[in-house]
């Protein structure tokens, strides 16, 4: 009886014992199972932020040439307010690059045809005080001097007749210097040619101006301020059609004065310079067209 209750207890307690054995493989079973679902959780947590598009870097040559691709769009189609605002972006972001540089120079045009000239000619100096060895270096000295190159008079200049030597002409003197600049730098540019051209017309305004400036002056009865206005004209623009009308004045404004030497001095070069002369005939000076609303 002894041993079959021991046997008895042997095999409860081996019972007892696989119990919880059991109990402890499941509780196990259990803790890996919540282990491998939180794992795989995350794994696809992972694998879906992988998925997504990443978040496109605004400094990129991708992001900026498409910006760039936007602004030419707008230039053609006449949008330049649009299009400055998209090329300072671009300026600030791709400072020293060579898409930085054109986006400068368009900001620079964009600028001149929205009429915003002082702004187009500030950019176009940044430009060439930063990039002194670029190869566009001769297309903004270029278009420096076409900014400045006003030979617009506006509807009521042409309704009153006024001539382009009759304004203020610090503007002509900026273009002048630019295109000076252009030939001297760049003999051989494209826009050299052109830019001599310009120079011509330029330098026959100012002495025009600084003629209209001498008569102005005569008319009123200044004759030393319009002898001195003239012979600065001849000093300045040794070539210019204007000089002829110059001398004219010197000619009769010492001659009011009461300076024969110098008159007669004025009268000699005058001859000289243009034998053909009407002011050496009529010894007058030649009218000025009149406006159509100018009636005395």
């Amino acid at each position: 009886m002894i041993e079959t209750w021991v046997l008895r207890r042997r095999t409860g307690l081996s019972a007892e014992a696989s119990r919880e054995t059991r109990e402890a493989s499941g509780s196990w079973r259990s803790a890996w199972r919540a282990v491998a679902l939180s794992a795989a959780s995350a794994a696809v947590l992972g694998l879906a932020a992988c998925s997504s598009p990443p978040k496109e870097d605004p400094n990129s040559q991708a992001s900026l040439e498409k910006l760039y691709a936007e602004a030419k769009e707008d230039m053609i189609s006449g949008s330049y307010d649009r299009a400055i605002k998209t090329l300072e972006r671009i300026e600030g972001r791709a400072a020293g690059t060579t898409l930085g540089q054109q986006a400068q120079l368009d900001l620079a045009w964009a600028n001149y045809k929205s009429g915003e000239r002082v702004q187009a000619v500030t950019v176009l100096d940044r430009f060439i005080k930063l990039n002194p060895s670029s190869p566009a270096l001769d297309y903004a000295l270029y278009m420096k001097g076409l900014v400045n190159f006003n030979d617009d008079l506006g509807l009521f200049g042409r309704i009153a007749r006024q001539d382009i030597s009759e304004r203020d002409q610090q503007a002509a003197r900026d273009s002048m210097q630019a295109f000076k600049q252009l030939v001297e730098q760049f003999p051989e540019s494209k826009y050299a040619a052109d830019g001599r051209i310009r120079i011509d017309y330029i330098t026959n305004s100012l002495a025009a101006y600084e003629v209209h400036v001498a008569r102005y002056y005569y008319n009123r009865g200044a004759y030393l301020a319009a002898a001195n206005r003239a012979q600065s004209a001849l000093l300045e623009f040794q070539h210019a059609p204007a000089l002829e009308e110059a001398l004219f004045l010197m000619t009769q404004s010492y001659d009011k004065l009461g300076m024969q030497q110098l008159r007669d001095d004025s009268r000699r070069v005058l001859a000289a310079s243009f034998p053909d002369s009407t002011y050496l005939t009529t010894g007058k000076a030649k009218p000025k067209d009149r406006a159509w609303w100018q009636i005395w």
